[in-house]
């Protein structure tokens, strides 16, 4: 009997010892219920296309990038806000399966769960409406209730499916505390310099690349020119993603193209968020960023072998460099 206390006492030990080991993760952003119908191809304006697979899958970029960072090794909490209905509370469920902190995840009582709408070709490209929905009503309020948890975190990683105004203000929060932002500026949006001051890394896609820097991303020398313009806004750390080309970065003074991992595509859903999560948490770790982006391509490479947003993300023992 008095062993078996002791063997009890000393698993906790382990398992506290492991937890305080793993690094703290604090995501702001959305949570979204993904309507995904999967055709030959894209409709074009004014285009029905019939003979499509409809799936309805958890999704918003906020809660893709939290789980893929808690399945990757990091203890997270989640900050966002849900609609009274089934659809929020279906999704605190899957958060908190996933052992994310759900305690900063709000309910808007006017407002529904956000939905995005997604259509993805036989080539596994997308096409996406977001309705936020509560997303949108996440306050600074809601960020000051939650200022403890930046505070204690190792990375910051945001989106700006919420409010823009709430983004900036959390940023201002972490700065002071002396935390690494990560700024995935998704969807495409003009930002502050004073705002992006604060950022240690910003992730942008080619989209949101042009629209940062004024510059079409289309090869290496085109990205090199981007970064540049965007590091000259006042942040030192770029990594544009190029989906199957893989990453360019600006790390500081030093440019890298990191070419991606060759898969078989089936669907790029959530992949650009599985990149961010997995790259918060290399990067929290100690690794260099050309390390953490490395990893970030091979969790990336997982995910578009896969159907759906969240349920394509990969577990860290599936991950190999």
């Amino acid at each position: 009997m008095i062993i078996s206390f002791i063997c009890i006492i000393l698993i906790i030990n382990i398992m506290e010892t492991i937890s305080s080991n793993r690094p703290k993760i604090v995501v702001i952003g959305s949570c979204n219920t993904d309507m995904v119908v999967k055709a030959n191809r894209l409709p074009v304006p004014g285009e029905t296309i019939l003979g499509g697979t409809f799936y309805m899958n958890p999704g918003g970029k906020g809660a893709n990038q939290a789980i893929a960072a808690a399945r990757l090794g990091a203890e997270v909490t989640f900050i966002s806000k849900i609609g009274y209905d089934l659809f929020g509370l279906q999704a605190l469920e899957i958060y908190r399966s996933e052992k994310i902190n759900t305690e900063f995840i709000f309910t808007d009582q006017k407002s529904p769960s956000g939905v995005a709408l997604i259509s993805v070709d036989s080539f596994g490209e997308n096409s996406i409406i977001v309705a936020p929905g509560a997303s949108r009503s996440l306050s600074t309020e809601d960020i000051n209730k939650a200022e403890e948890k930046i505070k204690e975190a190792d990375i910051i990683l945001m989106q700006l499916e919420v409010p823009i105004d709430t983004v900036e203000y959390a940023a201002t929060i972490a700065n002071r505390y002396g935390k690494k932002i990560i700024l995935n500026p998704a969807p495409a949006s003009t930002l502050s310099n004073s705002f992006l001051n604060n950022v240690h890394t910003i992730l942008p896609n080619r989209i949101e690349a042009e629209m940062l820097s004024g510059i079409k991303v289309m090869d290496i020398e085109s990205a090199h020119r981007a970064a540049k313009a965007i590091g000259e806004k006042g942040i030192e750390n770029v990594v544009i993603t190029l989906g199957k080309d893989g990453a360019y970065v600006k790390e500081k003074d030093e440019y890298t193209m990191i070419p991606a991992k060759e898969v078989e595509t089936i669907d790029t859903t959530g992949a650009g968020d599985v990149f961010c999560g997995a790259f918060s948490v290399y990067l929290s770790q100690g690794h260099s960023l050309a390390e953490s982006v490395k990893f970030a391509n091979a969790a990336a490479a997982i995910a578009v072998t896969r159907i759906g947003a969240q349920s394509a993300i990969p577990y860290k023992r599936e991950v190999n460099l």
